[in-house]
Protein backbone atom coordinates (compact mmCIF):
# COMPACT_ATOMS: atom_id res chain seq x y z
CA UNK A 1 0.00 0.00 0.00
CA UNK A 2 1.43 3.03 -0.97
CA UNK A 3 2.49 5.94 2.08
CA UNK A 4 1.05 9.62 1.66
CA UNK A 5 2.76 11.83 4.14
CA UNK A 6 1.09 15.55 5.29
CA UNK A 7 4.07 18.06 6.09
CA UNK A 8 4.29 21.53 6.67
CA UNK A 9 4.98 24.20 9.60
CA UNK A 10 2.85 24.32 12.89
CA UNK A 11 -0.99 25.22 12.83
CA UNK A 12 -1.37 24.93 9.17
CA UNK A 13 -4.44 22.16 9.66
CA UNK A 14 -2.48 19.26 9.21
CA UNK A 15 -4.14 17.01 11.70
CA UNK A 16 -7.78 18.25 10.69
CA UNK A 17 -7.24 17.40 6.76
CA UNK A 18 -5.75 13.74 7.97
CA UNK A 19 -9.04 13.07 10.40
CA UNK A 20 -10.72 13.79 7.63
CA UNK A 21 -9.14 11.38 5.16
CA UNK A 22 -9.42 8.63 7.92
CA UNK A 23 -12.61 9.88 8.60
CA UNK A 24 -11.73 9.15 12.39
CA UNK A 25 -10.82 12.42 15.07
CA UNK A 26 -7.52 10.29 15.54
CA UNK A 27 -5.45 13.60 15.56
CA UNK A 28 -5.61 16.19 18.39
CA UNK A 29 -6.43 19.36 16.67
CA UNK A 30 -6.45 22.47 18.70
CA UNK A 31 -5.59 26.29 17.78
CA UNK A 32 -2.23 25.72 20.08
CA UNK A 33 0.57 25.25 17.75
CA UNK A 34 3.01 22.45 17.97
CA UNK A 35 0.30 20.15 19.65
CA UNK A 36 1.08 17.11 16.99
CA UNK A 37 4.08 15.77 18.51
CA UNK A 38 3.83 12.24 17.91
CA UNK A 39 2.99 10.68 14.08
CA UNK A 40 -0.22 9.39 13.21
CA UNK A 41 -1.05 6.45 11.22
CA UNK A 42 -4.07 5.67 9.37
CA UNK A 43 -6.16 4.30 6.03
CA UNK A 44 -8.02 6.12 3.57
CA UNK A 45 -9.27 5.54 0.11
CA UNK A 46 -10.13 7.43 -2.59
CA UNK A 47 -11.67 6.60 -5.75
CA UNK A 48 -11.63 2.72 -4.84
CA UNK A 49 -7.41 2.72 -4.36
CA UNK A 50 -6.21 2.49 -0.69
CA UNK A 51 -3.65 4.72 0.95
CA UNK A 52 -2.04 4.66 4.14
CA UNK A 53 -1.44 8.78 5.35
CA UNK A 54 1.10 9.57 8.05
CA UNK A 55 -0.14 13.03 9.61
CA UNK A 56 3.48 14.61 11.22
CA UNK A 57 4.37 17.28 13.42
CA UNK A 58 4.94 21.11 12.39
CA UNK A 59 8.49 21.29 10.88
CA UNK A 60 10.34 23.58 12.57
CA UNK A 61 14.05 24.21 11.42
CA UNK A 62 16.61 26.00 13.69
CA UNK A 63 14.46 25.98 17.05
CA UNK A 64 15.85 25.19 20.30
CA UNK A 65 12.99 23.23 21.56
CA UNK A 66 13.84 19.99 22.23
CA UNK A 67 10.63 18.80 21.28
CA UNK A 68 10.75 20.50 17.68
CA UNK A 69 14.17 19.19 16.96
CA UNK A 70 12.36 15.77 17.29
CA UNK A 71 9.42 16.54 15.43
CA UNK A 72 11.59 17.69 12.27
CA UNK A 73 13.52 14.19 12.58
CA UNK A 74 10.25 12.73 12.35
CA UNK A 75 9.35 15.24 8.92
CA UNK A 76 12.45 13.85 7.54
CA UNK A 77 11.90 10.40 8.02
CA UNK A 78 8.56 10.27 6.65
CA UNK A 79 9.38 12.43 3.60
CA UNK A 80 12.17 9.42 2.82
CA UNK A 81 9.25 6.84 3.81
CA UNK A 82 6.72 8.14 1.76
CA UNK A 83 5.64 7.77 -2.40
CA UNK A 84 3.63 11.26 -2.12
CA UNK A 85 4.04 14.21 -0.21
CA UNK A 86 1.28 16.64 0.62
CA UNK A 87 3.03 19.94 1.55
CA UNK A 88 0.43 22.13 3.59
CA UNK A 89 0.67 25.59 4.27
CA UNK A 90 -2.38 27.97 4.87
CA UNK A 91 -3.14 31.67 3.17
CA UNK A 92 -3.88 33.89 6.31
CA UNK A 93 -0.14 34.05 7.14
CA UNK A 94 1.04 33.89 3.30
CA UNK A 95 4.37 32.40 3.08
CA UNK A 96 6.51 32.24 5.75
CA UNK A 97 10.33 31.63 6.43
CA UNK A 98 9.13 28.05 7.46
CA UNK A 99 7.33 26.97 4.40
CA UNK A 100 10.28 28.11 2.44
CA UNK A 101 12.69 26.01 4.24
CA UNK A 102 10.00 22.89 3.98
CA UNK A 103 9.58 23.82 0.39
CA UNK A 104 13.81 23.86 -0.14
CA UNK A 105 13.56 19.76 2.20
CA UNK A 106 10.65 18.62 -0.27
CA UNK A 107 12.63 20.03 -3.19
CA UNK A 108 15.64 17.95 -2.51
CA UNK A 109 13.38 14.58 -1.99
CA UNK A 110 12.73 14.24 -5.64
CA UNK A 111 9.29 13.17 -4.22
CA UNK A 112 5.87 14.10 -6.16
CA UNK A 113 4.48 17.03 -4.02
CA UNK A 114 1.50 18.42 -3.67
CA UNK A 115 0.98 22.02 -2.32
CA UNK A 116 -2.38 22.34 -0.13
CA UNK A 117 -3.18 25.94 0.55
CA UNK A 118 -5.38 25.48 3.75
CA UNK A 119 -7.97 27.85 5.22
CA UNK A 120 -9.48 29.13 1.45
CA UNK A 121 -13.29 29.25 2.12
CA UNK A 122 -13.75 32.36 0.05
CA UNK A 123 -13.43 34.25 -3.36
CA UNK A 124 -11.07 36.81 -1.75
CA UNK A 125 -8.54 33.92 -0.03
CA UNK A 126 -8.62 32.19 -3.13
CA UNK A 127 -6.65 35.24 -4.46
CA UNK A 128 -4.30 35.33 -2.08
CA UNK A 129 -3.13 31.88 -2.59
CA UNK A 130 -1.64 33.37 -6.00
CA UNK A 131 1.54 34.24 -4.08
CA UNK A 132 2.36 30.45 -3.24
CA UNK A 133 3.65 29.55 -6.57
CA UNK A 134 7.08 31.51 -5.03
CA UNK A 135 7.49 28.17 -3.19
CA UNK A 136 8.66 26.77 -6.50
CA UNK A 137 6.23 24.61 -7.08
CA UNK A 138 4.10 24.26 -10.72
CA UNK A 139 1.08 23.30 -9.01
CA UNK A 140 -1.25 24.46 -5.87
CA UNK A 141 -4.61 23.54 -4.35
CA UNK A 142 -6.88 25.51 -2.34
CA UNK A 143 -8.57 23.71 0.21
CA UNK A 144 -10.77 23.94 3.42
CA UNK A 145 -9.65 21.08 5.86
CA UNK A 146 -12.78 22.08 8.18
CA UNK A 147 -15.04 21.41 5.47
CA UNK A 148 -13.22 19.47 3.07
CA UNK A 149 -13.68 21.89 -0.11
CA UNK A 150 -11.13 21.66 -3.06
CA UNK A 151 -9.98 18.20 -1.49
CA UNK A 152 -11.54 16.66 -4.35
CA UNK A 153 -9.45 17.80 -7.21
CA UNK A 154 -6.23 17.09 -4.86
CA UNK A 155 -7.02 13.59 -4.00
CA UNK A 156 -7.85 13.21 -7.97
CA UNK A 157 -4.23 13.99 -8.49
CA UNK A 158 -2.99 12.66 -6.03
CA UNK A 159 -3.84 8.58 -6.37
CA UNK A 160 -2.54 9.17 -9.59
CA UNK A 161 0.86 9.92 -8.62
CA UNK A 162 0.85 6.79 -6.52
CA UNK A 163 2.29 3.59 -7.24
CA UNK A 164 0.29 1.00 -8.72
CA UNK A 165 -0.24 -1.82 -5.86
CA UNK A 166 1.65 -5.22 -6.43
CA UNK A 167 -0.81 -7.98 -7.57
CA UNK A 168 -0.19 -11.50 -6.29
CA UNK A 169 1.04 -13.10 -9.53
CA UNK A 170 0.24 -16.76 -9.74
CA UNK A 171 3.81 -18.60 -8.79
CA UNK A 172 4.36 -15.62 -5.82
CA UNK A 173 5.08 -17.67 -3.32
CA UNK A 174 2.55 -17.47 0.08
CA UNK A 175 3.72 -15.18 3.02
CA UNK A 176 4.06 -16.33 6.44
CA UNK A 177 4.39 -12.78 8.54
CA UNK A 178 5.65 -13.89 12.13
CA UNK A 179 4.41 -10.78 14.41
CA UNK A 180 3.75 -10.36 17.95
CA UNK A 181 4.96 -7.93 21.23
CA UNK A 182 8.77 -6.95 21.37
CA UNK A 183 11.25 -9.52 22.93
CA UNK A 184 8.30 -12.44 22.37
CA UNK A 185 10.99 -14.56 20.12
CA UNK A 186 9.97 -13.97 16.76
CA UNK A 187 13.39 -13.62 15.34
CA UNK A 188 15.26 -16.57 17.31
CA UNK A 189 11.92 -18.86 16.32
CA UNK A 190 13.15 -18.24 12.60
CA UNK A 191 16.96 -18.37 13.18
CA UNK A 192 15.68 -22.10 14.93
CA UNK A 193 13.85 -23.24 12.17
CA UNK A 194 16.49 -22.07 9.00
CA UNK A 195 19.22 -23.24 11.28
CA UNK A 196 21.18 -20.14 11.59
CA UNK A 197 21.67 -17.22 13.31
CA UNK A 198 20.70 -14.72 10.59
CA UNK A 199 18.84 -12.22 12.74
CA UNK A 200 20.27 -10.29 15.44
CA UNK A 201 18.68 -11.30 18.88
CA UNK A 202 19.19 -9.60 22.01
CA UNK A 203 17.84 -9.22 25.40
CA UNK A 204 16.72 -5.89 24.24
CA UNK A 205 12.96 -5.34 22.98
CA UNK A 206 12.86 -3.66 20.07
CA UNK A 207 16.19 -4.85 18.23
CA UNK A 208 14.19 -6.11 15.01
CA UNK A 209 13.85 -2.98 13.01
CA UNK A 210 12.60 -4.10 9.57
CA UNK A 211 10.33 -6.40 8.03
CA UNK A 212 12.69 -9.13 6.34
CA UNK A 213 11.82 -12.19 4.09
CA UNK A 214 13.37 -15.40 4.49
CA UNK A 215 12.23 -18.34 1.75
CA UNK A 216 11.87 -21.32 3.68
CA UNK A 217 10.97 -24.98 2.14
CA UNK A 218 9.28 -27.64 4.59
CA UNK A 219 6.87 -30.62 4.10
CA UNK A 220 7.47 -29.71 0.58
CA UNK A 221 5.80 -26.84 0.90
CA UNK A 222 7.93 -23.42 -0.10
CA UNK A 223 7.00 -19.86 1.34
CA UNK A 224 8.08 -16.81 2.71
CA UNK A 225 8.93 -16.19 6.20
CA UNK A 226 8.66 -12.52 7.18
CA UNK A 227 10.14 -11.55 10.45
CA UNK A 228 8.88 -8.32 11.90
CA UNK A 229 9.59 -5.99 14.31
CA UNK A 230 8.34 -5.87 17.88
CA UNK A 231 4.12 -3.99 18.02
CA UNK A 232 3.98 -2.23 20.92
CA UNK A 233 1.13 0.18 22.22
CA UNK A 234 1.26 3.68 20.42
CA UNK A 235 2.46 5.24 23.33
CA UNK A 236 4.80 3.64 24.20
CA UNK A 237 6.57 3.94 20.93
CA UNK A 238 8.90 6.80 21.51
CA UNK A 239 11.52 6.47 19.21
CA UNK A 240 11.18 7.60 14.94
CA UNK A 241 12.78 4.48 13.92
CA UNK A 242 10.39 2.31 16.00
CA UNK A 243 7.66 4.35 14.66
CA UNK A 244 8.46 3.20 10.86
CA UNK A 245 9.47 -0.57 11.88
CA UNK A 246 6.07 -1.00 13.67
CA UNK A 247 4.40 0.68 10.73
CA UNK A 248 6.06 -1.93 8.41
CA UNK A 249 4.75 -4.36 10.90
CA UNK A 250 1.43 -3.54 9.77
CA UNK A 251 1.71 -3.48 6.54
CA UNK A 252 3.85 -6.92 6.49
CA UNK A 253 0.16 -7.95 8.32
CA UNK A 254 -1.76 -6.64 5.67
CA UNK A 255 0.48 -8.33 2.67
CA UNK A 256 1.01 -11.63 4.09
CA UNK A 257 -1.62 -14.41 3.84
CA UNK A 258 -0.87 -16.02 7.28
CA UNK A 259 -0.32 -14.20 10.78
CA UNK A 260 1.93 -16.66 13.12
CA UNK A 261 1.54 -14.37 15.98
CA UNK A 262 3.60 -15.40 19.04
CA UNK A 263 3.52 -14.05 22.65
CA UNK A 264 5.53 -14.72 25.58
CA UNK A 265 3.58 -17.28 28.07
CA UNK A 266 5.03 -15.70 30.58
CA UNK A 267 3.19 -12.24 29.54
CA UNK A 268 0.33 -13.72 29.54
CA UNK A 269 -2.04 -12.83 25.96
CA UNK A 270 -2.44 -9.70 26.98
CA UNK A 271 -4.82 -6.59 25.17
CA UNK A 272 -1.25 -5.72 22.78
CA UNK A 273 -1.22 -9.38 21.77
CA UNK A 274 -5.53 -9.30 20.97
CA UNK A 275 -4.72 -6.15 18.99
CA UNK A 276 -2.31 -7.59 16.83
CA UNK A 277 -4.58 -10.66 16.83
CA UNK A 278 -7.76 -8.58 15.87
CA UNK A 279 -5.76 -6.33 13.48
CA UNK A 280 -4.92 -9.66 11.61
CA UNK A 281 -8.53 -10.96 11.79
CA UNK A 282 -9.30 -7.51 10.22
CA UNK A 283 -6.88 -7.83 7.29
CA UNK A 284 -8.87 -11.38 6.63
CA UNK A 285 -5.67 -13.52 7.40
CA UNK A 286 -5.17 -17.06 8.64
CA UNK A 287 -3.42 -17.30 12.28
CA UNK A 288 -1.94 -19.36 14.34
CA UNK A 289 -1.56 -18.22 18.00
CA UNK A 290 2.44 -19.35 19.13
CA UNK A 291 2.65 -19.22 23.19
CA UNK A 292 6.58 -19.23 23.25
CA UNK A 293 8.60 -19.73 26.46
CA UNK A 294 6.09 -22.76 27.67
CA UNK A 295 9.16 -24.50 29.14
CA UNK A 296 9.44 -21.37 32.08
CA UNK A 297 6.05 -22.10 33.04
CA UNK A 298 4.83 -23.84 36.24
CA UNK A 299 2.38 -26.35 34.90
CA UNK A 300 0.64 -29.49 35.68
CA UNK A 301 -1.77 -32.07 33.79
CA UNK A 302 -4.29 -29.45 32.92
CA UNK A 303 -2.54 -26.42 32.48
CA UNK A 304 -2.37 -26.35 28.48
CA UNK A 305 -5.98 -26.94 28.10
CA UNK A 306 -6.89 -24.13 30.82
CA UNK A 307 -4.40 -21.71 29.16
CA UNK A 308 -5.77 -22.39 25.58
CA UNK A 309 -9.61 -22.23 27.41
CA UNK A 310 -8.83 -18.92 28.36
CA UNK A 311 -6.77 -17.78 25.38
CA UNK A 312 -10.25 -18.76 23.04
CA UNK A 313 -12.27 -16.72 25.43
CA UNK A 314 -9.81 -13.39 24.64
CA UNK A 315 -10.44 -14.04 20.66
CA UNK A 316 -14.20 -14.56 20.70
CA UNK A 317 -16.15 -14.96 18.66
CA UNK A 318 -13.40 -16.16 16.23
CA UNK A 319 -12.21 -19.05 18.15
CA UNK A 320 -11.69 -21.22 15.95
CA UNK A 321 -7.67 -21.10 15.93
CA UNK A 322 -4.65 -23.26 15.95
CA UNK A 323 -2.72 -22.34 19.06
CA UNK A 324 0.55 -24.51 19.78
CA UNK A 325 2.69 -24.46 23.08
CA UNK A 326 6.18 -24.22 22.48
CA UNK A 327 10.17 -23.21 23.51
CA UNK A 328 12.01 -22.00 20.90
CA UNK A 329 15.17 -21.97 23.14
CA UNK A 330 14.75 -25.57 24.06
CA UNK A 331 13.54 -26.00 20.03
CA UNK A 332 10.35 -27.57 21.53
CA UNK A 333 7.67 -27.88 18.89
CA UNK A 334 8.83 -25.01 16.49
CA UNK A 335 8.24 -27.33 13.29
CA UNK A 336 4.90 -28.26 14.38
CA UNK A 337 3.98 -24.76 14.57
CA UNK A 338 5.29 -24.26 10.84
CA UNK A 339 3.02 -27.60 10.01
CA UNK A 340 -0.01 -25.90 11.85
CA UNK A 341 0.75 -22.59 9.67
CA UNK A 342 1.12 -24.33 6.26
CA UNK A 343 -2.35 -26.27 7.28
CA UNK A 344 -3.90 -22.85 8.05
CA UNK A 345 -2.64 -21.54 4.77
CA UNK A 346 -4.30 -24.08 2.62
CA UNK A 347 -7.55 -24.26 4.85
CA UNK A 348 -7.58 -19.96 4.01
CA UNK A 349 -7.01 -21.20 -0.08
CA UNK A 350 -9.39 -23.62 0.19
CA UNK A 351 -12.47 -23.75 -3.14
CA UNK A 352 -15.44 -25.80 -2.02
CA UNK A 353 -17.74 -27.18 -4.57
CA UNK A 354 -21.35 -25.42 -5.09
CA UNK A 355 -22.90 -28.88 -5.48
CA UNK A 356 -21.14 -29.94 -2.38
CA UNK A 357 -21.84 -26.69 -0.44
CA UNK A 358 -25.53 -27.18 -1.24
CA UNK A 359 -25.65 -30.94 -0.78
CA UNK A 360 -23.99 -30.71 2.38
CA UNK A 361 -25.60 -27.14 3.56
CA UNK A 362 -29.48 -26.95 2.67
CA UNK A 363 -30.04 -29.89 4.34
CA UNK A 364 -28.87 -28.65 7.60
CA UNK A 365 -30.36 -25.39 6.92
CA UNK A 366 -33.65 -26.96 6.05
CA UNK A 367 -33.52 -28.71 10.31
CA UNK A 368 -32.82 -25.64 11.46
CA UNK A 369 -34.12 -22.95 9.05
CA UNK A 370 -33.79 -18.80 10.16
CA UNK A 371 -36.66 -17.70 12.06
CA UNK A 372 -39.65 -16.28 10.94
CA UNK A 373 -40.26 -12.58 10.88
CA UNK A 374 -44.04 -11.38 11.36
CA UNK A 375 -45.24 -14.30 9.75
CA UNK A 376 -43.27 -14.43 6.87
CA UNK A 377 -41.17 -16.98 6.39
CA UNK A 378 -37.21 -16.73 5.21
CA UNK A 379 -35.91 -19.64 2.97
CA UNK A 380 -32.14 -20.10 1.32
CA UNK A 381 -32.56 -21.56 -1.55
CA UNK A 382 -28.47 -21.82 -3.01
CA UNK A 383 -24.74 -21.29 -1.52
CA UNK A 384 -22.05 -20.64 -3.83
CA UNK A 385 -18.26 -19.93 -2.69
CA UNK A 386 -16.90 -16.17 -3.83
CA UNK A 387 -14.04 -15.92 -6.21
CA UNK A 388 -12.06 -14.27 -2.87
CA UNK A 389 -8.43 -14.53 -1.27
CA UNK A 390 -10.08 -15.48 1.90
CA UNK A 391 -13.30 -17.92 2.08
CA UNK A 392 -16.35 -15.56 1.65
CA UNK A 393 -19.68 -17.32 0.71
CA UNK A 394 -23.32 -16.08 -0.62
CA UNK A 395 -26.43 -17.68 0.67
CA UNK A 396 -29.22 -16.49 -1.89
CA UNK A 397 -32.48 -16.41 0.07
CA UNK A 398 -35.87 -14.89 -0.63
CA UNK A 399 -35.98 -11.89 2.54
CA UNK A 400 -32.27 -11.35 3.07
CA UNK A 401 -33.02 -8.69 5.18
CA UNK A 402 -35.15 -10.47 7.75
CA UNK A 403 -31.69 -12.91 8.11
CA UNK A 404 -29.73 -11.53 11.53
CA UNK A 405 -25.80 -12.03 12.85
CA UNK A 406 -26.44 -14.72 15.45
CA UNK A 407 -28.11 -16.81 12.20
CA UNK A 408 -25.06 -15.68 10.38
CA UNK A 409 -23.19 -17.06 12.68
CA UNK A 410 -24.54 -20.36 12.91
CA UNK A 411 -23.88 -20.41 9.02
CA UNK A 412 -20.09 -19.82 9.70
CA UNK A 413 -20.03 -22.28 12.40
CA UNK A 414 -21.74 -24.91 10.41
CA UNK A 415 -19.32 -24.03 7.11
CA UNK A 416 -16.60 -24.98 10.02
CA UNK A 417 -18.01 -27.97 11.23
CA UNK A 418 -18.44 -29.72 7.75
CA UNK A 419 -15.12 -27.68 6.02
CA UNK A 420 -12.58 -27.00 8.43
CA UNK A 421 -11.80 -23.92 8.19
CA UNK A 422 -9.56 -24.02 11.48
CA UNK A 423 -7.92 -20.55 11.71
CA UNK A 424 -8.97 -18.64 9.16
CA UNK A 425 -11.93 -16.01 8.88
CA UNK A 426 -15.26 -16.59 7.09
CA UNK A 427 -17.21 -13.94 5.53
CA UNK A 428 -21.05 -14.59 4.70
CA UNK A 429 -23.12 -12.71 2.66
CA UNK A 430 -26.95 -12.68 2.44
CA UNK A 431 -28.17 -12.21 -1.00
CA UNK A 432 -31.90 -11.00 -3.10
CA UNK A 433 -32.57 -15.13 -4.58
Amino acid sequence: MSIVAIVGRPNVGKSTFFNRLIQRREAIVDAVSGVTRDRHYGKSDWNGKEFSVIDTGGYVKGSDDVFEAEIDKQVELAIDEADAIIFMVEVEAGVTGMDEEVARLLRKSKKPVFLAVNKVDNGQRAQDAVEFYSLGFENFYTISSINGSGSGELLDDLIKALPEQEQKTEDALPRFAVVGRPNAGKSSFINALIGEERYIVTDIAGTTRDSIDTKYNRFGFEFNLVDTAGIRKKRKVKEDLEFYSVMRSVRAIEHSDVIILVFDAERGFDGQVQKIFWLAHRNNKGVVILANKWDLIEKDTKSAKEFETYIRRQCEPFTDVPIVFMSVLNKQRIFKAIETAVEVYENRSKRIKTSELNDTLLPIIDRTPPPQHKGKYVKIKYITQLPTPHPCFAFFANLPQYIKDPYKRYLENQLRKEFDFNGVPVTVYIRKK
